[in-house]
Order: structure tokens, then sequence, then C-alpha cells
């Protein structure tokens, strides 16, 4: 049995490692040198190029290497009938738990204009509220949202979410649907994205969203590029209607230089770090999920792809 492996060139050592580690009986294949592509079963890749998966004839499953699949779906050339398995890996998950916590209270708290006053050599007492008054809304309760709204919870934080279809989880007021969007948005100064990237959510975080939160609102995405138009962000901060800004991901990744958000006095940027997948942890839900198929049972975490996620 053969596993193709496709990851950036700065981790593919650690991959290969962690894959030998805990199944040395794996062949693993690299993209670039794949070898007689009829031994390979399985995939586990992130950003394969357009059309290359159709190269091996009797793939059994594709292994996203992230979270987010649309790396994948926004492929219109992938192999018909083979599943396409998300990464729920707990390492993962804690990173972006940590980075909706930190940047939650970084806004809560004021930390941005404290640290300009810094700079400016100003001694200024800015206010905050407790968490119990501040009210976060998260975008996405899925695996990685309903783990930063428990987080956050804990903080007691006045937590709400929404999602497409209706989720309970215990202390967060739950939102869902195009009827559900208006009161969700209405009552959230701290807007969280962490929504997957599909075709209803492409652009969503744009001029006509950010006008039904509440006036100074501040905004997070740690999600995807695609998620946000960012014209509209750098006037809806111009404005004040978005008080600032923390940006994990961008429409153009690394970001340009001379883009209007490296500058920005409003606008907190990081390299698409909020959370990487843990190759170790990793390896193990794949190896369980080969186990399954090899069993003649499906794997976890199967994506459905009308729904994208």
């Amino acid at each position: 049995m053969a596993l193709i492996l496709r990851t950036d060139a700065s981790r593919a050592a650690a991959w290969r490692e962690a894959i030998r580690r805990q199944a040395p009986d794996i062949d693993i294949r690299m993209w670039d040198a794949p070898g007689d592509v009829a031994d390979i079963e399985f995939a586990l890749v992130w950003k394969p190029a357009r059309g290359g998966l159709r190269a091996f004839p009797n793939l059994r499953a594709i292994f996203s290497i992230g979270a987010g699949v649309d790396h994948l779906f926004t492929n219109p050339d992938l192999p018909e009938g083979v599943p396409v398995v998300r990464m729920v890996e707990a390492e993962l998950t804690r990173g972006m738990t940590e980075y909706a916590v930190l940047h939650v209270l970084r806004h809560h708290r004021r930390q941005r204009e404290i640290e300009a006053n810094q700079r400016a050599e100003i001694w200024d007492v800015i206010e905050a509220p407790t968490a119990p008054s501040r009210r976060v809304g998260i975008m996405g309760l899925g695996e990685l949202g309903a783990a930063a709204a428990r987080a956050l919870t804990a903080l007691e934080f006045d937590v709400a979410g929404w999602s497409r279809s209706p989720k309970e989880i215990p202390g967060v007021e739950s939102f869902h649907g195009d009827f559900g969007m208006d009161a969700f948005l209405a009552r959230s100064e701290i807007l969280v994205c962490l929504l997957p990237l599909t075709a209803a959510t492409e652009g969503i975080l744009n001029t006509e969203l950010f006008s039904r939160l509440p006036k100074g609102a501040s905004l997070i995405n740690a999600a995807r590029g695609g998620h946000q138009v960012e014209e509209d962000i750098l006037a809806a901060l111009e404005s004040g209607q978005l008080s600032e800004a923390t940006l994990d991901v961008f429409r153009e990744e690394p970001l340009p230089a001379g883009h209007p958000f490296w500058r920005h006095p409003r606008v907190t940027i990081t390299p698409h770090n909020a959370s990487l997948t843990d190759p170790d942890g990793a390896v193990r839900q794949v190896l369980a999920n080969i186990e399954r198929i090899r069993r003649g049972e499906p794997p976890t975490n199967i994506v459905d792809p009308e729904a994208g996620y």
C-alpha cells in the first residue's frame, strides 16, 4: 500500500517522519516522485495541483492536511466517488482556540490602543468592561468554532454563535440560517469568523454584513481569506463601523508588500499561523481511518461534497 504526500516543502520532512514512526510499513510517495501511480491508495495533501489527484486510479480516500477543505473543492477535477476526509485533530483545535481567546481578549481589553499609547509615551488609563458585559459572536460552530465558543464562555464572555444549521452548545446563544443572521450580528461587538469557505460564504465579510454589526464592532478572521472583501474592511475601518480588525488570512498569501493592511494602525496581521496541524496527531487520525477503510467501514469526518464541509 502506498500513500501520496503533498504539503509545504518546509514541513514535508516532519510529515514523512511522523508517518514512518507510526506506520513503517506504509510506502510514502512524494507528489513530485509518485512512482507507479497504480500503487497509491491514499492521498494526504494540501493544495494539490489542479487535476493532479485524478492521476491515481486506485485512490480510496483523500485526507486534507488542514482543517479546511476548500483547497480541494475549488478544484473541479477531483476524482469522482473518492471520499474527502477533513482534519479533526486535538492540537489543531487547541491552537485555534488559543488564537481566538488571545485576540478576543486583545480587542476586549483595548490592547491595540494601549500599545499605541506606549509608542507615543502617553499615560492614559483606558477602561474596558469585564467579560460578562462583552458580547462575542462566532460565525461557524463546527469543531473549531465550538471549541472557541466553549473557551470564551468559560471566561464568562456573553457568547453567541451562528451556523447554517442549528447547534446546541451549553452557555452559548445559537442562531442559524439566513433568518438568524440579523439578530446574531446585531448583538456581536467582537465578531470571530471560523466558517468553512464555500460558495455560500465566499465574500461574506463585506460592507452589507458590517452594516448590521453594532457601530464600532471589531473583526477577527482566522478562517479563510476568501471570506473577506478586503476593500470593504478598509472602508468600514475608515467610517468607524469597524473599530479594528485582526486578520490571519488574506486573498493573496503571503500578503503583498505595500498592501494597505501592513501599516494600517487598526489592523493586526498574523501570517496564517493561527493554528497549524500537528503531524503526529494528524497521522494518528489518518491511520485510524485507513484501518477503517481496510475493514470495509467508512472513514470518520467525511466531507459532504454538496455542503463543502
